[in-house]
């Protein structure tokens, strides 16, 4: 019905091929020198569930991390930012099913206590071990699981794909599906041509927003980093992907994202502003970027994806900050969840984040199709929109006019699952 021609946005999602790589198996274990395990360690009371992840490398190796900044932050957090600062680590364990978050300084001796048993078994120095938790905030976690568990996850490491898989589910908390990814390539200029991998693996549904999420994240490449580059790279891949996922507007105090870089795949150092870190550093964003996309899609109680475009912003910061709004609104994502294409709940979010902008110069579309321009209605198909709704994923363009920034945001519809999912965390 439209004759205006689609928004179009820059993307700027990395293309693999054209970059060298390709996806493969092994999840966090794709990388050489990595190994991983997920047992039963008993933090949950059903033995069936896996509870416990535990993800190592063979020798300790360069290591960058990023953290909540939330405040309440959880112990493990407290136990690990300092440690992943050194720039060097052996091991991160992981359980599912208590926070360790809000108690204090027993909860904190527990997580420094936990270290201590991980880093006796592996014969390493206990600031070598990083720890991460997830799960009901305020409940003493007990040191018991850790006793019987440490040594039964070191026993079961192994370094193929099942022992990823079952690390990547053993952080699962409302999660419905393990979430993992993990690519191959040649770096450019590399000796012999060694092949390089990058792979982890990512737990979030709920209580995400951006500055990450309710999210832990493990990613591993043996690609020979330095540690500048590595920290380089994290960041940068962080900051366009796991910073750009809202479920529903909550930060949690548990949220970690830990990267390994054990250089097993030889060479000499990769030192940031080289053509082999910008083709390492955009494997590992590609990876980020695609974790982040399944955290969205798997949201508590979601059924589609919803990718948010904001284009023609006078800064970076406007364009996020509209994106954000659009996406955590409540009237935005339950018209998803109700394949209502109504343009003005989009339009009222945009309109009401502070950003400065001219109604008039506005335009909207939704699935690809124009439903407004110039802030006003452009007529459509409503047949052809609810066609287009049973899509898996639902994108949205928003240009605002003012300039050339843009930003990318990812969230889910909202549906009566999300309340039931919640309602019921604690019972």
């Amino acid at each position: 019905m439209s004759t205006y021609q689609p928004l179009t946005f820059a993307d700027p999602t990395v293309d693999l091929a054209a970059l060298g790589f390709a996806p493969c198996e092994g999840g966090v274990c794709a990388a050489a020198g990595m190994s991983a395990a997920g047992i039963h360690a008993g933090f949950r009371k059903e033995p069936e569930r896996l509870d416990f992840a535990l993800v190592a490398a063979d020798e300790p190796c360069v290591c960058a991390a990023t953290f909540t900044q939330n405040r309440f932050c959880a112990a493990p957090v407290q136990v690990s930012r300092p440690r992943a600062a050194a720039g060097t680590a052996r091991a991160v364990m992981l359980n599912s099913g208590n926070a360790n978050a809000s108690t204090g300084a027993e909860g904190l001796a527990v997580a420094q206590a936990s270290t201590a048993l991980l880093a006796a078994e592996l014969g390493c120095a206990e600031d070598e071990v990083l720890v991460a938790s997830t799960g009901v905030i305020g409940v003493q976690l007990p040191l018991e699981p850790y006793h019987t568990g440490v040594p039964a996850a070191v026993a079961a490491l192994g370094s193929d794909t099942a022992h990823a898989h079952a690390a990547a589910r053993a952080v699962m908390t409302t999660d419905t599906v393990p979430k993992e990814c993990s690519v191959a390539g040649m770096l450019p200029g590399a000796d012999g041509q060694a092949t390089v991998h990058v792979g982890g693996f990512v737990k979030g549904s709920g209580m995400i927003q951006p500055n990450m999420a309710t999210m832990l994240a493990v990613i591993s490449t043996d690609a020979p980093l330095t540690v500048d580059a590595a920290r380089a790279a994290l960041k940068a891949a962080v900051g366009v992907s796991f910073n750009k996922v809202t479920v529903d507007s909550d930060t949690s105090t548990n949220d970690s994202c830990f990267f390994f870089a054990t250089g097993a795949a030889g060479g000499e150092p990769i030192e940031q502003g080289t053509p082999a870190f910008e083709a390492i550093a955009a494997a590992v964003r590609y990876v980020c970027e695609q974790l982040a996309r399944k955290i969205a899609a798997d949201g508590e109680g979601s059924t589609k994806l919803v990718t948010v475009d904001v284009i023609g912003a006078a800064n970076e910061k406007d364009a996020d900050t509209v994106a954000r709004s659009i996406a955590n609104s409540p009237l935005v994502k339950t018209a998803i969840f109700g394949h209502d294409a109504n343009w003005g709940r989009v339009a009222a979010a945009a309109g009401k984040c502070g950003v400065l902008f001219n109604q008039e110069d506005v335009d909207i579309d939704f699935m690809g199709v124009p439903v407004c321009r110039g802030g006003l209605t452009v007529p459509m198909d409503e047949d052809d929109m609810l066609r287009r709704f049973e899509e898996p994923e639902i994108p949205i363009v928003v240009s605002l006019g003012q300039g050339s920034a843009q930003t990318r945001v990812w969230t889910c519809d909202l549906t009566h699952d999300y309340v039931t999912i919640n309602g019921d965390y604690r019972t």
